[in-house]
């Protein structure tokens, strides 16, 4: 038999392509982004450079409104992952626990709205927030990727809820509780690690989204990360590569925070999720 210290060398000799391949377009974003300007394009491209220019990520923070817009992305993604969680928490709810006429035919209109890309409905959203005053405003990112992304939260809950045994509610049923105080009491609880899944892969998909930002902002005050970084290059005759780099590095600093921090309730909800 094959002791523990050699399966877990040789489990990480076959991992280790798929690693670097991973890791490998990280690594050219942080060396770009601590690069010296004048040795960005040196030829061949060589991994060494002369300083680490730490300073690259201030003078980007001041030059580029980096910090509005980050902060614009946080308000964006954390309000439309709230949103989306206390609509689809009711609807995820009454899914699991109740027959309705249509049940089967709503189910199936949410799982057809998860084939649908936002590409497809961009300009008929721009019209209707043009018809709300919304255009140029947070607020109608807040609602379209809270309504986007209410299909996949409220199917991962549904799924999750059925796993939760029905004796449990009935017996507070019993001892007097109402329908909403044995939701938010009983039910609720037993149900952090799923919605705590779901709040991680809605704040992402709204954290990361381009293209409905791209079209709902006019000004840069109002621009999205992605929006503000692709901004640094597109229509410009010369692009600071390390600026945006730098840019980049960052974006990906709070979800990798988020990822860190819920790390175990994402794990516990997708081994509960897959055994039940």
């Amino acid at each position: 038999m094959m002791s523990k210290t050699k399966r877990s060398i040789l489990y990480w000799i076959i991992l280790a392509p798929l690693v670097i391949v991973i890791l490998f377009p990280f690594a050219v974003m942080f060396v770009t982004a601590v690069r010296p300007r004048d040795e960005l394009f040196v030829y061949p491209p060589t991994w060494g450079f002369s300083e680490f220019r730490w300073e690259n990520f201030a003078e980007m923070w001041v030059k580029t409104n980096f910090g509005g817009a980050l902060l614009n992305s946080l308000y964006v993604s954390i309000t439309a992952t709230g949103a989306a969680l206390v609509l689809s928490i009711p609807a995820a709810y009454a899914m699991s626990r109740y027959r309705f006429v249509g049940k089967g035919l709503y189910k199936n209109f949410l799982l057809m709205t998860q084939m649908m890309s936002p590409i497809v409905l961009v300009l008929g959203l721009f019209r209707l927030m043009m018809t709300l005053g919304l255009v140029n405003d947070l607020n109608s990112l807040v609602i379209t990727y809270a309504a986007f992304n209410m299909a996949f939260t409220i199917w991962m809950l549904q799924s999750y809820f059925n796993s939760i045994p029905r004796d449990l509610e009935e017996a507070a049923w019993m001892d007097g509780a109402s329908h909403l105080t044995s939701l938010i009491r009983i039910f609720l609880p037993l149900a952090v690690p799923a919605i705590v899944v779901t709040a991680i892969f809605t704040f992402i998909n709204s954290w990361n989204e381009f293209v409905l930002a791209l079209t709902m902002m006019r000004s840069a005050e109002d621009f999205t990360l992605p929006v503000q970084i692709y901004s640094q290059v597109a229509g410009r005759y010369q692009v600071e590569w390390h600026h945006v780099m730098a840019g980049t590095v960052l974006a990906t600093v709070p979800v990798a925070i988020v990822f860190s921090w819920l790390q175990r309730y994402l794990i516990r909800g997708m081994a509960l999720g897959a055994v039940k």
